[in-house]
């Protein structure tokens, strides 16, 4: 009976037996279609890669012939960037589209967000297909050229920023630097807005001396002021954990080199010379002498009327406008007596003698002269209009200027010296040379943006800071000078190249604040410079698929 069902069981084992290798069979395959499937898919992923990335490059290739059309000549290329090539076994197209004329409008991006600009437009397309699997990815993005006035920023440097102040200092406004930025403080340095240097963010000096130890401290997003402060040290580029720290603790509003943060330029033909725009006309396309109305050459003043330039020297001189007087004052930085153009600001617009679009020109050449010469401006309290001065040379304020009934105004000149109400009052041309006891300043008012330069910081000197960027002649102890306005640093000066020391001036009580009116586009100073910024904004891939 046993042996009867187990002879009985043998096919049913066998059947079994066939049904288990069936389906081992057939997970073996499935097996296989799926690995056959995934190879198919990563093969698929790889050339989609590849096109998004050919595709890409076509963006990049176009962006750079606009910003290299832009930086040599000035203005975008007559045709649009466009083309076709093989790049990484993938057949590129791409082509631009002039979006319109510029627009004036509010940058919504990164570090100048929330500065007005002049915006140029483009759209650039691209496409690419690989061309094994004839992946197909389709991209677009907004290439914009921005022209941003300088003057919105609080304190502008377009070489090594240092800052350094011995009583309380806040500043209201933007602060940046085309190189390194060293921060300081013997009391308290407070800055409320965006921080930012192409070059590193240092704690400490850049020469001679120790660094202060009171607090330097940044607005984070919230409006909070947090230190710079590291336990026992200072947060700053030297640090390993300075980009993921500084990030956290600032939100974005401290950034240099380590966060990407570039230089910010002039759109000049030479743009590693700033120091053109102040110099004269011939063979030089930035210079501010192609700007003005108003000008005066080796002593000599012309007026710009009907597009013809007219000599007004005798006139001008007759009713007092200006007066020429050599050894007039001594300047004790420069340790020279000063050859000394005067302009009077208030019979120059009383005499009909301002200029029609407010910019006025000075140059006069130091090499034909036996003494320094430089333009001072006087009687300047009042503006009838927005006035911008440019020399070559240095220029002093004599008093108030632009104190009552405030109009757009700067200067851009090679040095800026800034002289109390009692320099003329008290006859302190005649003291110029004697020591700054016999000086004494008196409270002064200037509301005026200025592009200046200094004399750079060595290994024995230091360049006086930001702080010292204005100089000053006498002693000011206890006096206040209010300062409103935009402070920009752009060159080392050539001509007014004294070493800066405290032997013969006393600083005053800084008063000083960035002029918010320069938020309004409707209220810059006439043909205010600007930094040129290339941006790279609403990208997208609007397509992929493949072409049999």
């Amino acid at each position: 009976m046993n042996l009867k069902c187990l002879k009985s069981q043998r096919g049913f084992v066998t059947l079994i037996a066939l049904i288990m290798v069936g389906m081992l069979t057939l997970i073996g395959l499935a097996a296989l279609s799926t690995s056959d499937d995934e190879v198919s898919i990563a093969g698929n992923e790889l050339q989609d890669m590849r096109a998004f990335y050919a595709a890409e490059a076509g963006l990049d290739k176009a962006a750079a012939v606009l910003q290299n059309q832009y930086e040599s000549t000035g203005v975008p290329p007559t045709t649009m960037p466009s083309g076709s090539e093989n790049i990484n076994n993938c057949q590129v197209t791409y082509a631009t589209i002039d979006d319109g004329p510029a627009t004036q409008r509010t940058l919504t991006t990164g570090t100048l967000a929330g500065l007005h600009a002049l915006v140029k437009s483009f759209t650039i397309n691209s496409s690419a297909q690989s061309q094994q699997e004839n992946a197909k990815l389709l991209m677009s993005q907004s290439f914009e050229t921005a022209l941003v006035p300088i003057f919105q920023f609080a304190v502008f440097y377009g070489t090594d920023l240092e800052i350094a102040p011995g009583a309380d200092m806040t500043l209201i406004g933007r602060v940046h630097s085309n190189g390194n930025l060293y921060l300081q403080a013997n009391s308290s340095l407070k800055m409320d807005s965006y921080v930012t240097a192409s070059g590193n963010m240092i704690h400490g000096r850049k020469g001679p001396g120790s660094a202060g130890t009171g607090d330097v401290l940044v607005k984070d997003a919230a409006g909070n002021y947090q230190s710079m402060k590291q336990g026992a040290g200072w947060l700053d580029s030297y640090d390993s954990y300075w980009y993921d720290t500084s990030v956290y603790r600032w939100q974005g509003r401290v950034q240099d080199a380590a966060h990407g943060q570039e230089e910010l330029n002039l759109p000049l033909s030479n743009a590693d010379d700033p120091h053109k725009i102040i110099e004269r006309a011939t063979g030089n396309p930035d210079s501010y002498e192609n700007l003005a109305t108003l000008k005066f050459i080796n002593g000599q003043a012309y007026q710009k009327v009907g597009g013809v330039w007219n000599n007004v020297t005798a006139d001008m001189a007759s009713k007092g406008i200006i007066t020429q007087t050599a050894n007039k004052f001594y300047d004790q930085r420069e340790l020279q007596w000063v050859d000394c153009c005067e302009l009077d600001i208030g019979k120059l617009y009383d005499e009909g003698y301002e200029p029609d679009n407010g910019v006025v020109y000075f140059s006069d050449d130091i090499a034909s002269s036996a003494e320094w010469p430089a333009l001072r401006i006087n009687n300047g309290a009042e503006l009838d209009a927005g006035l911008t001065i440019v020399s070559e040379n240095p220029v002093y304020f004599n008093g108030n200027f632009n104190s009552t009934n405030k109009n757009p105004a700067s200067v851009m000149a090679d040095a800026v010296t800034f002289l109390s109400n009692n320099w003329s009052a008290s006859g302190y041309d005649a003291k110029s040379n004697m020591d700054k006891s016999y000086r004494p300043a008196a409270n002064t008012t200037v509301n005026v943006s200025y592009v200046t330069g200094n004399v750079e910081t060595t290994s024995s000197d230091y360049s006086g800071g930001f702080e010292n960027l204005p100089r000053f002649l006498e002693n000011w102890s206890s006096k206040d000078f209010n300062w409103c306005g935009s402070a920009v640093n752009l060159w080392n000066s050539v001509q007014g190249d004294g070493i800066w020391n405290g032997s013969y001036y006393n600083p005053p009580n800084r008063k000083w604040a960035y002029d918010t009116d320069l938020d309004d586009p409707n209220k810059l100073p006439p043909e205010a410079p600007v930094v040129r910024v290339f941006q790279r904004t609403s990208w997208q891939q609007q397509f992929v698929g493949y072409e049999e």
